[in-house]
């Protein structure tokens, strides 16, 4: 146990005086619409009509807030916090307003009567303040409509910004999610040299919506154990419904200053040795009991609402209608004494702003939590010293990733010194084709280092852990707060993140909404060993539907590119990196690919997004096609162009146009999409009534869905992914989802005018080519020679 703070009974008075004035503030916003200082007798017309919002954890959030206020003054903090429980932003809205940053944001939230209204009026009502802590609230870097990010979120937030220190307030509910408890051992990836540090604050107070909290019913030794084996040392507040505020804020004062002093204790330690200490801080983690609903009414026609699951939203229902309850709810607020708070002008006095610390110091002004302030541009490296050299469409290949691991290099390199790029991943950047970087730096980890590790170091900007949420959560946590990063994963496991991502999509689409949100660096996504090539892991690792999921989010805010060789996710990589206020989902794939474009053709192609490769098809100059073969993603490209080389072959006189597609919303209107493409343009390209065939890297509802208001869509006929697995050789996993290059020829066939009778026996003979690979593949192991040792045959097409 900690010995409690000797705070003085004029400094316990300010703070419990700040306190009191932003539990006033809470109660208010969810309830009243005039009458803001209670001048006059409450009525019912000053209550608004309909009571929206969460009272349960304000009280606790806001004894945080001034407490937090307290430390940064007296030690000197530049410190942020992460308010886990979403449902808390009354408490955190107060915060804001009450130091004055929400009023030098936006004019009319001015820390005086009428900015306290508009306060009061616009929380939870339409066209108002969100009911939970959302880019409208000053010094919040997460979307509270979703519980168990906070944590991960402030560790990445830490990372390499050494100065700061990251309060997180992690609700009870909250701590039972299972990010929230992967996301305790962020604490063995945090370096006491480059990174801040993370004070965690575990608010128990006790019950989530309508039952009782896991970590706050049991036994304070087994919470104890828990949190030690995390590798924490503990320090608890309890305070009781009937405990005096003096003893409280003592208490959690000299918590915060026992805390604050340690953690100072293991970065000097760390700071004063070239390597750094050489064992793993036990960082201190705050234990604060409150009750549910503290401070607001104890009972409800004789039922008890304070320190019980009752109070969780709004704790006094029916008060316009229901004179007592009006009554109790006039009570209550008088309670907080709002006459002492603030003066007849609404401006707080000087005894609540006592605490308050100054300027870019304050919670809702530090700059951290509006990380476009301190956003860089990243050194990118030219992409010609990467490039593959370009020997002819198709005639060369590579490992896309692996080169793509050369430019990241390069860019780990470059920012060596400022330290503002990472990646993080679950244990895949080998796997991924990606170690190249650690020739620059290894992965971080901060446990224990055996003889026989590799690529591991205290001070390394690759993280990996087999976590997704928290890989997710760091790298949100670290471009929130004004820096580049890169997530790579297996394609079929980004589903483990996609509400995670689905929140931050929201946050971003919301932030361009606030005009004092500075744009943001981008949320990366690289998706590599993707559902067509799983040699060794089979069904289970096959799924490309995180495409489906992003495209269905906001279009201001998500892009999808699919690059089809290693020169066009050079571009796209480079291009993504410079982008902000987006989320980019990159797929590409791992393994030996044909090289179908030079860089100059790349950066032309991804520039358009989609276009037409005339070297690939048979159509006249200036002509119609008869057919359009259409792709997009790399295994798609290879099996169209391969189905173009037969065509050429055996229905010489078919007029064939190949188009690539690169960026997927390319396909929805200009009207849906910021990227899409005008009707006349995209008639150009696919023509509004010829045959499309469309080979797809993902589910095929998705182009049918993008496309449907185009003219060419009941054309349209589209191949790709349709959930047939295994683990099998490449070409049969392209067969077994009938998207290989016969039955691409087999749909010419089927849907161009005159083939289906002209061109029977070449139907036929890609149809027994189809049962050859079967028999093939069960007695051979492997795919057919004529797939085996294909390549594009550039003196066939420019015969």
């Amino acid at each position: 146990m900690h010995t409690p703070s000797s705070l003085s009974d004029a400094e316990t008075a300010q703070l419990d005086a700040h306190w009191r004035a932003l539990n006033y503030l809470s109660a208010c916003q969810l309830y009243l619409r005039e009458n803001p200082l209670l001048h006059e007798p409450l009525r019912p017309e000053h209550v608004k009509p309909r009571l929206l919002g969460h009272w349960g954890s304000a009280p606790g959030l806001g004894l945080v807030y001034t407490h937090l206020n307290r430390a940064i003054r007296e030690h000197g903090l530049e410190a942020m916090c992460v308010w886990g429980p979403g449902h808390g932003a009354p408490a955190v809205l107060a915060g804001a307003w009450l130091e004055g940053t929400y009023g030098e944001l936006e004019p009319d939230r001015a820390r005086d009567a009428e900015g306290m209204l508009g306060l009061f009026r616009d929380f939870s009502q339409p066209g108002g303040l969100p009911s939970h802590t959302a880019p409208d609230v000053p010094g919040s870097i997460q979307e509270g409509g979703e519980l168990g990010y906070a944590l991960a979120h402030a560790y990445g937030a830490a990372f390499d910004n050494p100065r700061l220190l990251v309060c997180a307030v992690v609700g009870d509910g909250e701590a039972e999610t299972g990010p929230l408890a992967a996301a305790w051992h962020s604490g063995k990836f945090l370096d006491p040299v480059h990174d801040g540090a993370v004070l965690p604050v575990l608010h128990l107070n006790g019950y989530k919506i309508a039952n009782p909290t896991v970590l706050a019913r049991i036994p304070e030794d087994e919470l104890d154990s828990l949190l030690r084996g995390y590798g924490y040392d503990p320090l608890h507040v309890t305070a009781h419904p009937d405990t005096p505020p003096a003893e409280t804020h003592r208490a959690l004062a000299g918590a915060f200053d026992v805390a604050l002093e340690r953690i100072g204790q293991y970065q000097r330690e760390a700071r004063a040795s070239a390597g750094g200490s050489g064992h793993r801080p036990r960082w201190p983690v705050l234990v604060l009991r409150t009750p549910k609903g503290w401070t607001g009414p104890a009972d409800v026609d004789g039922v008890p609402v304070e320190d019980t699951w009752r109070s969780h939203q709004i704790p006094l229902a029916g008060v316009r209608e229901d004179p007592e309850r009006l009554r109790q709810l006039e009570e209550w607020l008088r309670s907080y004494r709002p006459e002492e708070l603030f003066g007849a002008d609404g401006r707080p006095t000087e005894e609540v702003l006592a605490c308050v610390p100054g300027a870019e110091r304050r919670l809702g002004a530090v700059p951290h939590a509006n990380g476009g302030r301190l956003l860089r541009d990243l050194p990118l490296p030219a992409l010609e010293p990467h490039a593959v050299e370009a020997e002819g469409h198709g005639q060369a290949v590579h490992e896309p990733t692996r080169v793509l691991g050369g430019m990241l290099t390069e860019l780990f390199s470059a920012t060596q010194e400022r330290r503002d790029f990472r990646m993080f991943g679950p244990d895949e950047t080998a796997s991924n084709h990606l170690d190249g970087v650690f020739g620059v730096t290894p992965r971080g980890w901060q446990a224990q280092l055996l003889k026989t590790d590799e690529n591991l170091g205290a001070h390394g900007r690759v993280l990996e852990v087999l976590s997704e949420h928290m890989c997710q959560g760091w790298l949100e946590g670290y471009v929130l707060t004004g820096r580049h990063g890169l997530f790579g994963s297996y394609e079929a496991f980004a589903h483990i993140v996609a509400s995670m991502a689905g929140q931050h999509v929201k946050w971003l689409q919301s932030s361009l909404e606030v005009p004092w949100r500075r744009p943001l660096a981008s949320l990366n996504y690289l998706l590599t060993s993707h559902a067509w090539r799983q040699d060794h892991n089979g069904f289970s690792h096959q799924d490309p539907g995180f495409i489906d999921h992003i495209m269905n989010k906001s279009p201001q805010v998500v892009r999808v590119y699919l690059p089809p060789d290693t020169n066009t996710l050079l571009c796209v990589a480079d291009h993504v990196l410079r982008t902000r206020d987006t989320v980019n989902v990159v797929v590409a794939g791992k393994q030996e690919c044909f090289d179908w474009l030079s860089l100059d053709e790349a950066r032309g192609h991804c520039a358009r997004g989609l276009g037409v490769w005339e070297w690939a098809g048979t159509e006249a100059p200036g002509g119609e096609p008869d057919v359009v073969l259409a792709c997009a993603g790399d295994v798609p490209t290879q099996e169209t162009l391969a189905a173009a080389s037969l065509l050429r072959e055996h229905l010489p006189g078919l007029a064939v146009r190949v188009v690539n597609v690169v960026d997927i919303a390319r396909l929805l209107p200009r009207s849906e999409h910021p990227h899409g493409l005008p009707d006349a343009e995209f008639d150009a390209v696919f023509t509004r009534d010829k045959p499309v065939i469309f080979a797809y890297h993902g589910y095929p509802w998705l182009v049918h869905r993008l496309t449907y208001r185009r003219a060419a869509h009941d054309s349209l006929h589209v191949r790709g992914y349709k959930e047939m697995g295994a683990t099998t050789t490449p070409f049969d996993m392209v067969v077994r989802n009938d998207m290989d290059r016969y039955r691409l020829v087999m749909d010419v066939i089927d849907r161009a005018p005159g083939l289906p009778v002209r061109a029977t026996g070449v139907r036929q003979a890609m149809a027994d080519m189809r049962t050859r690979h079967h028999s093939w593949i069960r007695e051979h192991g492997t795919d057919l020679p004529e797939v085996a040792d294909w390549k594009w045959s550039e003196s066939a097409a420019s015969g």
